[in-house]
């Protein structure tokens, strides 16, 4: 009997010692200088480059080995490297189409229209790709949501009609809508590849109305990894005297430009040639990424980046840094 009592005792005393051992770790845990605690989850920093030769034609073929990539002014190792390849489990394409309807469209633009896009379809049906469709005039509208089936985007450009009505041309509010589609139905990350992300918008380069700034726009492309392409209809794409287009309230606000995109433009009738150099574009990217620096979680600062390609090319790259946002 006195044995069983003396093991209740020691239980007892060494139960006590447990709690006020745990207590004493709790209470060191959370006394911590909590700017000591790493919040964020580290992930790799991408960005998208495209290459082009003195003729601005695509460059493709190219390595890692030819690629530099500067931090603030310091180069960094490129942890993950990949073009966008003829494969159906290559870089998946995340694509969607913005196309103007608004008053300022003719009938006979929207007819060529379809059939150019189409076409612009079959040039990357042997890619990994996934398109959405929306319009835009006074409003917008999504007509497909992201799809692989042809026969689906064929029945939705046979839906395209023309804004009778459309007063305004909300071109700004039509990317930022795209960009939403992108982020909340194409995921950063699918079977460890980076998508390449595009908004193509089609339109006369006048926006009118919008609700959004192209400042917000391009802040919201830039932290969605999207590159914003313009292909401006011949209605408006008007050529100077050295033979280049004039430049639009578009081409002014830096959205093609600062997101790594490029502007096309018609002036002819056949679209067709201009959407086989648009797929041939976007087609032609690569896409280079790292670990940020472990310091570099703490501050929250903006990165300037810098990407060089071989000597002789000219690089567009889909923005000028990154920023690790608490």
């Amino acid at each position: 009997m006195q044995k069983i009592k003396n093991k209740k005792v020691v239980c007892s005393v060494l139960s006590l010692r447990l709690c006020a051992v745990i207590l004493l770790f709790c209470f060191s845990v959370f006394s911590q200088d909590t700017s000591d605690i790493i919040r964020i989850e580290t992930e790799l920093v991408p960005f998208e480059v495209t290459v082009s030769d003195k003729n601005g034609k695509p460059v493709r073929g190219l390595e890692a080995k030819d690629f530099k990539v500067f931090e603030d002014g310091v180069e960094r190792p490129i942890d993950f490297f990949e073009p966008v390849k003829k494969s159906n489990d290559s870089r998946p394409l995340s694509i969607v189409f913005a196309l103007d309807v608004s008053g300022s469209m003719t009938p006979d633009e929207l007819a060529r229209l379809r059939d150019a896009m189409q076409n612009f379809l079959k040039h990357l049906a042997d890619y990994n790709s996934y398109f959405a469709v929306l319009t835009f005039g006074m409003d917008v509208k999504i007509l497909q949501s992201f799809t692989n089936r042809p026969d689906k985007l064929e029945k939705t450009f046979e839906k395209l009609a023309r804004d009778q009505d459309g007063l305004s041309t909300h071109a700004y509010d039509a990317v930022d809508d795209a960009i939403r589609l992108i982020q909340k139905k194409s995921p950063p990350r699918v079977k460890n590849q980076l998508p390449k992300r595009a908004v193509v918008l089609i339109t006369d380069g006048f926006p009118v109305g919008d609700t959004v700034l192209p400042k917000t726009v391009i802040e919201r492309a830039n932290d969605a990894e999207t590159s914003v392409y313009s292909v401006i209809l011949p209605s408006y794409s008007r050529l100077q005297a050295d033979k280049k287009p004039l430049p639009t309230l578009l081409d002014a606000s830096g959205l093609i430009e600062k997101t790594g995109g490029r502007s096309f433009y018609a002036n002819g009738e056949n679209f067709e040639p201009l959407f086989k150099s648009l797929a041939e574009e976007i087609t032609a990217s690569y896409v280079l990424a790292f670990y940020p620096q472990t310091e570099n979680n703490r501050n929250g600062k903006f990165r300037q980046i810098r990407i060089e390609a071989p000597k002789g090319f000219q690089i567009k790259q889909n923005r000028s840094g990154y920023e690790i946002k608490r």
